[in-house]
Formats: C-alpha cells, sequence, structure tokens
C-alpha cells in the first residue's frame, strides 16, 4: 500500500469519525503527550544563561523523537499507519469547534464568546458578535492549513516520521513560539522551523481555497494581503478565506488586555459577519479538504 493511498484513508476516517469523546477520556490523546514533552523540555533548558541555543536543543530532540517515534509506528503496517495519522489530522475536530462558536452565537452573544475562547488566544470578554465570527473564521483558515494540510502534506512526503515530526513542532511553536519575556528566545527556533515547514502547505491551502472559493483569479490580492500579515504562512489561508466569504478578517484585536493593532486582511471586505458566515467557512474548509482528497486520490492512481 502507498503512502498515498494510506493518506487517503486516514482522511476519509478523521472526517467520519474525528475525535471520539469516549476515547480520548479515558487515554492521553498524542497532542497531549507531545505538550508534556515539550513542557518537560522548556522547564529544564529554559533558564539560565543561552537560552536562544537550549531552545535550537529542544527543537532537535523533539525531531529526533518525531522521526523515531514514527519510523517505530510504521514497523506495525499499514493500518496502524492509517490509524495513527487519522488521528493527528485534525478536519472533523476543526469542523466542530467552528460549528460549536456559529451554536454558541446563535444562543447569545456570551455563547459565542465562550466557543472561541475555546480555539483562540486573544482576549475574548468584550468581543462584539462580529468580532467573535470573524475571529472563528480566521481560526478556521489558519487551522485548515496547521492542522490538516500540513500534516497530509508531511505524511505523504516522509510517512509518519514526517507527520509526527511536524506535530512536534507545530505544538512546541503554539506552546513556546512566543515573543513574551519567558520565550522569545527559547522558543525561537520552535517558531523559526514551524514558519519553515508550514511555508508549502499554508500557500498551497490558499490555493485549494482560492479554486473551491472560485476567487483564483484575485490571487495577486490574496498575495498582497498575506504577505502584511504578522505571520508568513497564516495570512495566506486567512486571506484566501476572506475573498471566498467575502469578508474582512484579522485587523486590530486585544491580547492580555493590550489592543494591538494588526493590519487588515481583505479591507474592503464585509466585517458584519455572523454565525451564518461561519457556517460558510466550514462549507468552505469541507470543499477544501474535498479538493485535497481528489488530488491525494490521483497521486495514489499515478504512483
Amino acid at each position: 500500500m502507498t503512502t498515498a493511498v494510506s493518506l487517503v484513508l486516514a482522511l476519509i476516517l478523521d472526517a467520519l469519525f474525528g475525535e471520539p469523546r469516549w476515547l480520548w477520556e479515558r487515554l492521553p490523546h498524542p497532542a497531549a503527550l507531545m505538550g508534556r514533552l515539550i513542557k518537560a523540555l522548556e522547564e529544564r533548558l529554559n533558564s539560565g544563561s543561552g537560552r536562544r541555543a537550549k531552545g535550537v536543543v529542544a527543537v532537535l530532540a523533539l525531531v529526533a523523537a518525531g522521526l523515531t517515534l514514527g519510523a517505530v509506528l510504521s514497523l506495525f503496517g499499514p493500518i496502524v499507519e492509517i490509524i495513527v495519522a487519522a488521528i493527528l489530522i485534525a478536519q472533523r475536530s476543526l469542523v466542530d469547534h467552528l460549528l460549536a462558536v456559529a451554536h454558541g452565537l446563535r444562543a447569545g452573544l456570551q455563547g459565542g464568546r465562550d466557543a472561541v475562547a475555546m480555539i483562540v488566544s486573544r482576549d475574548t470578554a468584550d468581543m462584539t458578535g462580529p468580532q467573535v465570527a470573524r475571529s472563528a473564521i480566521e481560526s478556521g483558515a489558519e487551522n485548515m492549513s496547521d492542522g490538516v494540510i500540513a500534516p497530509a502534506f508531511w505524511f505523504l512526503l516522509a510517512g509518519l516520521p514526517g507527520l509526527i515530526t511536524y506535530k512536534m513542532i507545530n505544538t512546541a511553536d503554539s506552546m513556546i513560539g512566543y515573543r513574551t519575556e519567558r520565550y522569545e528566545d527559547f522558543g525561537w527556533a520552535a517558531a523559526r522551523f514551524d514558519d519553515l515547514l508550514n511555508l508549502i502547505p499554508a500557500r498551497l491551502t490558499a490555493i485549494l481555497m482560492a479554486l473551491v472559493g472560485g476567487v483564483l483569479r484575485d490571487w495577486p490580492s490574496i498575495a498582497a494581503d498575506a504577505r502584511e500579515h504578522r505571520s508568513p504562512n497564516a495570512g495566506w489561508p486567512e486571506a484566501a478565506m476572506a475573498r471566498a466569504l467575502q469578508v474582512a478578517l484579522a485587523g486590530p484585536r486585544s491580547y492580555d488586555g493590550q489592543m494591538r493593532d494588526f493590519p487588515w486582511v481583505n479591507e474592503s471586505g464585509a466585517k458584519s459577519a455572523d454565525a451564518h458566515a461561519i457556517r460558510r467557512c466550514t462549507d468552505m474548509l469541507w470543499r477544501t479538504w474535498g479538493m485535497a482528497l481528489v488530488l491525494t486520490v490521483a497521486i495514489a492512481a499515478i504512483f
């Protein structure tokens, strides 16, 4: 069985079953185990002088762990590979989280705030309804790249070793890749390596979204907005999603009580997003997933 065939089956398995609550209530999720490893490395190494060098050591340890674990699990055959890949690809859970925000908003503003607080790191207590909806859509676009297309891409290129290593680094970036006093030096290597690993997947995600959203003709504008984004990668899927839905994303927002004046993505788009816009976003995510599945099937047929 080729890796492409395994990926097709993993994508379908994840789409059908997502994250079974009954299973992860009894067992630690692999992402949680990765988080524990990263936390242990951070607590042991992130002190004293030479923190940037120690951060590099931590990243090398994570890469070694990812490659080794992936190679060992691959020895158990394609069924184990498919199951592990399905667990680490997060299409169904991504859509479920966004739908929870839409349902929360329909029930009331506080319900939307509570739901979106589960998926974004910005301040949510004083968000308006449109801010809640736009935050959810941004998260959906970015995580389509980080949580679905990038893991699939690295699995297709390097099997389980590639996929698990990617998830190790992506999880590290989400935990320590911040420009704060504690993490700016130690988390530098994790953040930069995560940028590198997402360089192609983020742009591939944007292309897929532009294709299924019928806005490929707007690619120069998508690229221009993406280059203005604070992240070298997240702006690409956000810009494609913004134009597909004809909404404005990003813009000013608050972190830890401090307002940050980030540029808008598709500034001329509607800023009055609502629960319906979130549903349209989830439809886009499924169509993007479908296009990725079709491409993977084609690769499997060719090779």
